[in-house]
């Protein structure tokens, strides 16, 4: 006798004309009032509603992560003013496909009195003969562009695209947000999962939701793949749980483009907490990139730039630290390697701060540029061969090591800088011992010089 468990399943399978899309493709909103978050672009007085109410849309580039759907609002809206919807890939198309567009908009037009909505996808992929083959037909009205992009625009799109374009942000879903999706798609009954009688526990609903990370497509791809599993595994049961959405997501990675905009914002976030004094928060954008595929070498080497530019010697130590966790991430390679990373890390964020040494070599490097070649002092210059002596070459110049305090009041700058001082040492950690310590050598300098007679020996500031 056949097994009657799998009955409601085997109904969904064999309804005559049943799409076989996936589930993410048929969920995808059909009106304003399905489109979930982006309330910031949506919500009444904002741009996209008001846009809509007055029947004035705009070419407009959508710029935001996977699955906050991009795609389904440039649909949506088109949809909403019975615009030609024409949509294609910036992978696979070029400026031929291009051009059949904008002939095939200027004929709705002409022949239907229709706007056309041109769709594309990952717009960024476009080189600049592609972006700029746009430009007078969005310029003109011929055509409304919407274009999709998970890079920052100013960077991947030309300033004369972006100028005739509105950039529109739009936000991860968040977990209430992806919530409200995944319920949807469990109890829809024409598109969904609803003919199913399926239910998803509380614990497998908030833990779906959090793992997506704002991306609906993922969400309901792994909602998915847990009803097939579930299927599989439980045939007699319709309540889909934590387990089988963590089986589902098992191969999830966390969203971190090494190439484009995500790269930058969490090295920032992660230079900014060590320069903080935060371990925590360190670790945690170090264990991002680690987790996104990052290179644990390219961590490394920020780690060495920062322990000079933010801590210097407020702890000279931390360079020795930063350089030798760079040289045992080479050594020992992933996963062990971030052992080594989180020990520098945390050493970084805790140690003393200054960025003295930064500010220094600012200021010389100012001062090199505006004083242009000033010449070495004579007494400075080293002195080979009987000419050079002869003309003055290192004349009058005192070893320190011959002066009981190993200091003398010489100036060691050229004599339009001389007194100058670039390098100032903060009263944290080791530098206030440099601090006093220069301090006190400036105070025999001048001593010094009185005695003989020659100037006040005050440093210029």
């Amino acid at each position: 006798m056949k097994d009657q468990t799998g009955d409601l399943f085997e109904r969904e399978e064999q309804e005559e004309g049943r799409e076989r899309r996936p589930l993410a493709e048929r969920m995808r909103p059909t009106s304003l009032d399905e489109v979930v978050g982006q309330e910031h672009l949506l919500g009444p007085g904002k741009v996209l509603r008001e846009a809509l109410e007055q029947g004035k849309l705009f070419s407009m580039l959508f710029w935001g992560p996977p699955g906050c759907g991009k795609t389904a609002l440039a649909q949506v809206l088109a949809k909403s003013t019975e615009s030609h919807w024409v949509a294609f890939s910036a992978v696979l198309s070029g400026v031929k496909e291009i051009r059949e567009v904008l002939r095939e908009s200027s004929y709705q037009w002409s022949r239907h009195r229709k706007q056309t909505v041109l769709f594309v996808d990952e717009i960024h992929r476009f080189n600049k003969a592609q972006q700029d083959a746009f430009l007078p037909h969005v310029e003109s009205g011929g055509i409304l562009l919407m274009g999709a992009t998970t890079e920052n625009p100013s960077f991947e799109i030309n300033k004369a695209l972006l100028s005739r374009t509105e950039v529109l942000v739009l936000n991860p879903l968040s977990p209430l947000e992806m919530a409200t999706i995944v319920k949807r798609a469990v109890e829809d009954v024409e598109r969904g999962l609803g003919e199913l009688g399926l239910s998803i526990d509380s614990e497998a609903l908030e833990f779906l939701c959090r793992a997506s990370q704002g991306d609906a497509r993922r969400g309901l791809n792994a909602l998915e793949v847990a009803t097939t599993l579930l299927r599989n595994q439980r045939p007699s049961d319709r309540t889909i749980r934590v387990e089988d959405v963590q089986e589902a997501l098992q191969s999830r990675t966390l969203y971190y483009d090494k190439a484009g905009e995500e790269h930058y914002n969490l090295i920032s976030a992660f230079i900014k907490s060590l320069r903080g004094s935060d371990p925590d928060a360190a670790l945690y954008w170090m264990a991002r990139m680690l987790a996104g595929g990052e290179d644990p070498l390219f961590i490394a080497r920020r780690m060495v730039i920062f322990a000079s530019e933010d801590i210097g010697n407020a702890d000279p130590n931390a360079l020795t630290v930063a350089v030798s966790t760079k040289e045992a991430v080479h050594f020992i390679g992933l996963p062990e390697a971030a052992l080594n990373l989180a020990q520098g890390v945390t050493y970084l964020a805790t140690a003393p701060k200054s960025n003295a040494s930064y500010k220094a070599l600012s200021e010389a490097q100012r001062a090199a540029r505006e004083r242009g070649i000033l010449p070495v002092p004579l007494s400075l210059r080293n002195a080979p061969t009987g000419l050079m002596r002869n003309l003055g070459y290192g004349r009058d110049y005192e070893y320190p090591h011959d002066d009981p305090d190993a200091v003398v009041p010489a100036d060691y700058l050229p004599d339009e800088l001389a007194g100058s001082i670039f390098y100032r040492p903060t009263d944290r950690g080791y530098e206030k011992t440099i601090r006093d310590r220069l301090n006190r050598w400036r105070e025999i300098r001048r001593g010094k010089a009185k005695k003989r007679g020659g100037g006040s020996g005050e440093p210029r500031t």
